[in-house]
């Protein structure tokens, strides 16, 4: 991809290797004029949800999209379904195999029902003024399975098992070839964000949901929940429909 079609006003980063690059972004946060993105050709301390290991083998993408924000934290959650919509577009574009593609409450990626992406927000103060100004970093990490993904007897029983766009398409990409992919596709959802709210976020990715209107199971904490995957809300909630009530879950593990 041509720099021309690179986002305008926000930077990249090319680095061979870090601890994680969620952590690189907020070292780097204090310099930061823009958002940037933060690409490692491999982690040694990458991490998932719940501060799981994520392995990082060389070939894989392993990136983090920095933005210094006042927004409210829970309208910068929201950007976990952006990152989402942006991922299922690039995904869209290296493989050629959008019908193949299916997003997961609350933030993977799926490739022919297996998991191929993940992200991570987290989010942190950028020091003692950004506090008196409410202002904010977030990182938002994404990891995607582009040519190797975990062995299956790693994953917890029940859970989605990974896959990666190789194994599922034959087909190489380089992790610079597919951050050109994602970041154009970033930037397009972010302005449709910024500038016309969560609403039609909301509505473009419960297009793209899995297993919406289905069955499905929702872990909080050691509690399991059993319904039917009714929508998510204007706040991401998950909305789950069972025979006793309808409930809206902030966060759990779901399980098909």
């Amino acid at each position: 991809m041509s720099d021309k079609s690179w986002p305008a006003g926000v930077g990249r980063t090319l680095l061979p290797e870090v601890d994680s690059t969620n952590a690189e972004a907020f070292r780097r946060a204090p310099q930061l004029a823009g958002p940037e993105w933060i690409l490692a050709a491999t982690q040694t301390a990458g991490r998932g949800r719940r501060a799981r290991p994520w392995a990082s083998p060389r070939g894989n993408f392993y990136a983090t999209y920095a933005m210094h924000s006042a927004e409210a934290p829970q309208t910068l959650a929201l950007r976990s379904f952006v990152a989402a919509l942006a991922l299922h577009d690039a995904l869209s574009v290296v493989t050629g195999t959008p019908q193949a593609l299916a997003l997961k409450w609350p933030n993977d990626v799926l490739l022919s029902g297996g998991k191929v992406a993940g992200i991570l927000l987290e989010c942190q103060s950028t020091g003692q003024h950004g506090v008196a100004q409410g202002r904010q970093t977030l990182a938002i990490g994404i990891g995607v399975n582009l040519i190797g993904h975990p062995d299956v007897a790693q994953v917890e029983a029940g859970a989605t098992p990974p896959v990666s766009v190789l194994s599922e398409t034959g087909q190489r990409r380089t992790p610079e070839a597919f951050l050109d992919a994602l970041a154009a596709a970033y930037a397009r959802w972010e302005t449709t964000f910024t500038t016309q709210g969560f609403a039609p976020i909301r509505a473009a990715w419960l297009a793209r949901a899995a297993r919406l209107g289905e069955p499905i199971r929702a872990r909080t904490g050691t509690h399991d929940r059993h319904g039917i995957f009714d929508s998510i809300d204007d706040r991401g909630n998950l909305i789950l429909r069972t025979p006793q009530t309808t409930l809206a879950i902030p966060a759990a593990e779901v399980f098909f």
